[in-house]
């Protein structure tokens, strides 16, 4: 009988390519290597550049690379894993999921009903390939509770994530997905992408971790507030720089 090999998965990190994230994502891939972590999915809001990096030079530190990012749909924030073309941001919450899927990718709703985080109503949510029930980033259990209740209920594979945007937070919350392998006597390095969608889609998953302290949380929280305010502002105003310049697209 061939036994399952688990794989540790922190599935929602953002890297500084985000208007909220702080960290390269070589330092980031060194990280998740040196906690234990088997892969991280550079999930940045609207840009999938840096995580299709990640993704190629993950390896070189040992890890699986997915790629991923986390799209602004018009109904609230959804994770698109697996891809390498970015839906387009503000279409309708539906639509986008069957954008992922149309991509390769599967749908992974983050933060669910948090509207001060940008998560989806849960009327909107008609389908999905997996719901991310435990985020290390909440202030108290309540929000993960409603989620892991929802999911349930409903019978979606359940995620685990750290949402970190600082380096020391990678990880703090993460996947662990059971793959059956199909070879004899297989290794992880046998294991590719593709079984590691299949577990998670057959609800192969258990999650691991803890939330990040309260006052980390905070201060991450009104870091990111104060740049995107930040960067609508300058952007808007002429002959003002945009601040911060690597939030600038345009160029």
């Amino acid at each position: 009988m061939i036994s399952q090999i688990p794989f540790a998965i922190d599935f929602h990190v953002h890297s500084d390519d985000s208007y909220d994230g702080h960290e390269p994502i070589e330092l980031i891939l060194e990280q998740a290597a040196d906690i234990g972590l088997d892969g991280v999915v550079i999930t940045d809001h609207d840009e999938i550049s840096e995580s299709i990096r990640a993704a190629e030079l993950a390896p070189e530190y040992g890890l699986i690379g997915i790629p991923g990012v986390e799209v602004s749909t018009r109904h609230g924030h959804l994770l698109a894993i697996g891809v390498e073309q970015r839906p387009d941001p503000g279409q309708p919450f539906m639509e986008t999921v069957e954008t992922v899927r149309e991509l390769g990718g599967i749908a992974i709703v983050p933060h669910p009903f948090q509207r001060s985080r940008h998560g989806v109503r849960k009327r909107r949510i008609e389908d999905a390939d997996a719901i991310e029930t435990y985020n290390s980033m909440v202030f108290t259990g309540y929000r993960n509770r409603r989620a892991r209740t929802f999911a349930r209920r409903r019978d979606y594979p359940e995620i685990g994530a750290s949402d970190a945007h600082y380096l020391p937070n990678v990880g703090k919350a993460y996947t662990e997905i059971l793959v059956t392998p199909d070879a004899e006597n297989p290794t992880k390095a046998d294991i590719d992408g593709d079984e590691l969608v299949d577990a998670i889609l057959e609800g192969r998953t258990q999650i691991r971790g803890k939330r990040t302290p309260i006052h980390k949380s905070t201060v991450q929280y009104a870091k990111g507030a104060v740049r995107k305010s930040t960067y609508l502002l300058t952007k808007r105003a002429p002959l003002v720089p945009t601040v911060p310049a690597s939030m600038d697209r345009s160029s």
